[in-house]
């Protein structure tokens, strides 16, 4: 099976240069950054907070005890009757590391706790702070109060772990939700920007599946509006495209016609040549004959070649300075041995105004040639063609000359020639003049006149005038 090449099939792509998949990762961590900033902020403000709640009811609590009158608890079993107390309660050994408080006397000795953790607080007593102590190898956050007569001083703790925990089972509560939100909004998100991204990738379906000859416009019907300028240009580029294979297409087959005539001439003269044998006059005219028709078929060769350049010239144009009186000055040398053989004068005017400055000077010099080339070979003996630039507009006169106006209409279309012609040619110049004038956004005219017949290469804008009487 013969292989496909490389642009019928699809691409292989980096993953990450979908703009599909960019998106929903730059959403992805959008969402992961704002959410870890989020979570910092409110896992510190949740921990000031807690800290804030707890430091309020241990100060409660400090409080209440220090109420309380501790000479009697001090002096009696109050300890160990409130311990079986305790153990009594149901459930009472749950979060022990909660609070715990404990009383001590002036020298240091605990006279009362909780049973739990305050029964392993050291004396370090700071009256009226907050201070942080190792309990059992855990941090523990402390108030030291001193009772209302003055002879204890009571210290209410809590463990910075519990804290902590209380604070994170808070966040896990609180996130938990906006956890689920998001793995549902991401979700969300895939599926809308698949189902945006569908026209696409039918779009670029059917781009693939498209024959070679198929350039018709691509259709602009729901597709994002973001999209449509993008649609648009190329719609605008198939119709450049299509509107040059055309005229290749036309080109070709038209040279392809015209090429028919001349080498079947040549082939019939060599055909003479062959059956004249001692005939030495039908010969030299057969010859002569073949000369003339390769000299023509020269010139039809050098005149498509001049078009196809002034076609190939749109996609690729030269921009240089162009010295119009040098190329005129170098083209009526050139042909003022044809102009003097036929009694025919050449002058050139100019007032260094010019149809456009700057292009491709090979073919400014095409327009030259073709315009002097047409002058001389169908101007009449003994006159004098007037070549002139002058209000940015070429124009070539040819006293004594006039093309019927069933003609007129048609000069400058390809392979075009008025009937009765007697001179040879190919019909290819002022189309050449024609096509190389639209890229520089001129336009060549042609008219007749009382003295004459008239040529011009102007401006689109410019008001073109005729010399008339």
């Amino acid at each position: 099976m013969k292989k496909l090449p490389s642009y019928f099939s699809k691409p292989k792509t980096n993953p990450l240069s979908s703009l599909r998949l960019r998106l929903i990762l730059l959403f992805s961590l959008a969402c992961v950054c704002i959410f870890a900033a989020a979570a910092f902020v409110a896992v510190h403000e949740t921990n000031e907070k807690a800290d804030e709640f707890f430091d309020t009811y241990q100060m409660l609590l400090a409080r209440s005890l220090s109420a309380a009158d501790w000479s009697v608890a001090a002096s009696t079993r109050t300890q160990e009757i409130t311990n079986k107390l305790i153990k009594n309660v149901k459930n009472a050994d749950d979060d022990d590391e909660a609070v715990g408080f404990a009383v001590f006397d002036k020298n240091g000795n605990m006279v009362f706790h909780d049973n739990e953790d305050g029964k392993h607080f050291a004396f370090i007593p700071k009256p009226g702070r907050f201070v942080f102590q190792e309990v059992e190898e855990e941090k523990w956050r402390l108030v030291w109060l001193p009772s209302a007569d003055g002879k204890y001083l009571i210290a209410v703790g809590q463990e910075m772990d519990y804290r902590r925990d209380v604070s994170w089972e808070m966040l896990e509560g609180f996130a938990a939700p906006w956890l689920v939100g998001f793995g549902v909004l991401l979700a969300a998100f895939v599926f809308i920007i698949t189902v945006e991204f569908m026209p696409l990738s039918r779009l670029a379906s059917g781009l693939r599946e498209r024959k070679a000859d198929d350039l018709s416009a691509l259709p602009e019907d729901k597709l994002p509006t973001e999209i449509l300028p993008l649609i648009r240009a190329m719609n605008a580029l198939l119709e450049k495209i299509k509107g040059m294979l055309e005229r290749e297409r036309g080109f070709i087959a038209d040279s392809a016609h015209e090429m028919r005539s001349p080498l079947t001439a040549l082939k019939v003269q060599l055909e003479v040549i062959q059956l004249a044998q001692d005939d030495e006059k039908t010969k030299n005219e057969a010859l002569k004959k073949l000369e003339t028709g390769i000299d023509r078929a020269s010139r039809l060769v050098e005149q498509l070649l001049a078009l196809s350049k002034a076609e190939s010239s749109l996609q690729s144009e030269i921009k240089e300075k162009i010295y119009w009186q040098d190329i005129f000055s170098q083209m009526m040398k050139e042909y003022r041995e044809a102009a003097t053989s036929k009694n025919i004068q050449l002058d050139f005017k100019t007032d260094g105004s010019v149809p456009f400055e700057e292009g491709n000077p090979v073919l400014v010099s095409l327009i030259a040639r073709n315009l002097i080339d047409n002058a001389v070979k169908y101007g009449t003996k003994g006159t004098c063609i007037e070549i002139t630039l002058k209000e940015k507009t070429l124009s070539v006169f040819t006293p004594a000359v006039h093309v019927d106006e069933k003609n007129l209409a048609h000069l400058g279309r390809r392979f075009y020639r008025p009937a009765g012609q007697k001179q040879t040619g190919s019909g290819l110049g002022l189309s050449i003049i024609a096509r190389i004038a639209a890229l520089y956004r001129c336009i060549l005219s042609c008219q007749n006149t009382n003295e004459g017949f008239l040529t011009t290469v102007s401006p689109v804008s410019f008001n073109q005038t005729s010399k008339n009487e």
